[in-house]
């Protein structure tokens, strides 16, 4: 297996990991009080868009040739980190307001 393609492997993984902390999330608020769902609905919404754009970038990968990946490995990297602090942030704002 070639460096791109366990690299690609990793990242797919992470992501998937964030797809299901995002569904956790999604199903915490619906079970939430009115006013807290419309209040991270939004939040909720943008953490899909950074999963979308994270997999965007994780097929422009797949797709580059084995010189030019490296190139576009600290696109995937910028994106995942982007995802990944979302997802904490979100999560950790949410587990908190569904405690009060």
């Amino acid at each position: 297996m070639s460096t791109k393609d366990a690299y690609k492997q990793k990242i797919e993984a992470e992501v998937e990991l964030a797809q299901a902390k995002l569904a956790e999330l999604r199903a915490e608020a619906k079970s939430s009080a009115a006013d807290t769902r419309i209040k991270y609905e939004k939040q909720i919404e943008d953490l899909e868009h950074k999963v979308d754009t994270a997999k965007a970038k994780l097929k422009e990968l797949g797709e580059a040739s084995e010189d030019a990946w490296e190139h576009l490995k600290e696109g995937a990297e910028s994106a995942w980190d982007k995802l990944s602090s979302a997802v904490r942030d979100t999560a950790t704002k949410l587990k908190n307001k569904f405690k009060d």
